[in-house]
């Protein structure tokens, strides 16, 4: 990958699936970024994380969106890489997460990212809406 074309880029990372499944969502969101695809179905998430990191450091992005689809075991592990990317780099990068479900694009915080990690949180925050 050659970091010049990245520098203070605007990425967008995405499931290679996507360019199949929904190609109109994958030309609307890519516009005005520099689009890299990955599937980890293929590749190690240790691997696209080192990558992800040396370009974080390397390059210094402006900021990084990634999208994937929803429900995917695999694919969740972008938004996973891209946030402890950022956290390892202490890089101060905005990252935008979108999922695609139904053919429907989603934005999703930070925060909802790092609760899907904590699957003790993810549970108490169901046995919270059961009470209500």
């Amino acid at each position: 990958m050659n970091a010049g074309k990245l520098r203070d880029a605007r990425i967008l990372l995405y499931s290679r699936c996507i360019e199949e499944e929904h190609p109109e969502i994958l030309r609307e969101l890519r516009d005005g970024r520099v689009a890299l695809s990955v599937c980890l179905t293929e590749e190690h998430i240790n691997d696209v994380g080192f990558k992800l990191s040396t370009i974080l450091m390397m390059a210094r992005p402006r900021e990084i969106s990634v999208l994937t689809m929803d429900g995917s075991p695999h694919c969740i592990q972008l938004h996973f890489a891209a946030q402890q990317s950022r956290r390892l780099t202490g890089a101060e990068i905005e990252i935008h997460h979108y999922v695609i479900e139904k053919g429907k694009v989603y934005e999703v915080d930070g925060a909802t990212i790092r609760t899907a990690r904590h699957l003790s949180e993810v549970q108490k925050l169901r046995s919270l809406t059961k009470t209500l």
